[in-house]
């Protein structure tokens, strides 16, 4: 089985030289601060696991791997200007520590730089590694505007929030799968297989994220516990629940959808109707489902080590609640 924790340290070694020492200082130190904070490098190292199970080493994937990191981080970076995020991994968001219009130009230069990195790739067809990229931002954005959306549409499904996170979490996870296949040349089955594999992974990490922030423990989970129900926010567990509860529960549960949300001293009265309602265990469920459609896309690559670790990472992904 390929070794993920050295694949996560070559990526941290080579995120080290990324950024370029050059004038003007505020405008590189925020970009250099937001890529030395503390995170899992899953994306980068997805696409490396990738890589491997299509045939491309990975030294020659890292270039296309960084690219996906460094992507991701500017997309945190405008997310937590849109959200008004104040921290972020136990840290000052960019636009608190400097300014907004700093946080914007610096977002701005990583997501070019995103594409310098992916351009110094030599394996496979960079037209169609650059098409692929292309249809990821296109689909990324679609689901933040739809995401965005949610806050003042009434009409909010459960399979409409799946479609968005197929788009604003699922792309980019779905492009470090397809990547790999893209990099080795690979036909148009794999790409497809590897391409689905990613959306199920987005899918159910997503799922798990909103399972978490209603049931982790406070203090592993870094934030706080049922921000998304104090916020209203329409996300899996509350939509779930305005489907299949009835009386009281459809009532307390549809006054925090109308907003502005729950009284965080009403936190443990939400989970314990949700756990009754068995919205607890359906999304537990859909993390099971969405895992397993994932790995049996993988089981269509030819078995490898790389294949093993990328299936082991998918699974550890989704047990994170456990």
């Amino acid at each position: 089985m390929s070794d993920v924790s050295a694949l996560r340290a070559s990526v941290e070694a080579a995120l080290a030289s990324v950024v370029p020492r050059r004038a003007p200082a505020d405008l590189y130190d925020p970009y250099r601060y937001v890529m030395a904070g503390e995170g899992k490098r899953l994306r980068p190292v997805l696409l490396l696991l990738a890589a491997e199970a299509c045939g491309v080493p990975a030294v020659e994937a890292m270039p296309a791997a960084l690219a996906t990191e460094v992507f991701h981080n500017f997309t945190l970076v405008h997310d937590d200007i849109m959200d008004r995020a104040s921290t972020r991994r136990g840290r000052d968001t960019v636009h608190v520590r400097w300014d907004e219009p700093t946080a914007i130009l610096a977002g701005d230069l990583m997501m070019g730089e995103s594409y310098g990195l992916l351009a110094q790739t030599r394996a496979g067809d960079l037209r169609v590694l650059l098409e692929a990229w292309g249809e990821m931002v296109r689909r990324l954005c679609e689901g933040q505007m739809e995401d965005m959306r949610f806050a003042t549409d009434p009409n909010v499904s459960v399979e409409r929030y799946l479609r968005m996170i197929d788009g604003k979490t699922g792309a980019l996870v779905a492009l470090c799968f397809e990547a790999g296949a893209i990099l080795a040349g690979a036909d148009a089955d794999t790409r497809r297989h590897l391409h689905d594999a990613g959306i199920e992974t987005g899918r159910a990490f997503q799922i798990l994220d909103d399972l978490l922030d209603l049931t982790a423990d406070d203090v592993a989970w870094g934030k706080t516990v049922g921000g998304d129900l104090v916020e209203g926010k329409r996300a899996y567990l509350l939509l779930r629940a305005l489907e299949t509860t009835t009386g009281d529960d459809r009532a307390f549960f549809q006054a925090i959808a109308d907003r502005p949300g729950l009284d965080p001293d009403a936190i443990p009265d939400a989970r314990a109707r949700m756990e009754a309602a068995g919205v607890l265990d359906d999304a537990r469920g859909a993390v099971a489902h969405h895992t397993a459609a994932a790995l049996a896309c993988l089981a269509a690559l030819p078995p490898s080590d790389a294949r093993d670790g990328l299936a082991a990472l998918v699974r550890d992904m989704a047990g994170r609640g456990r």
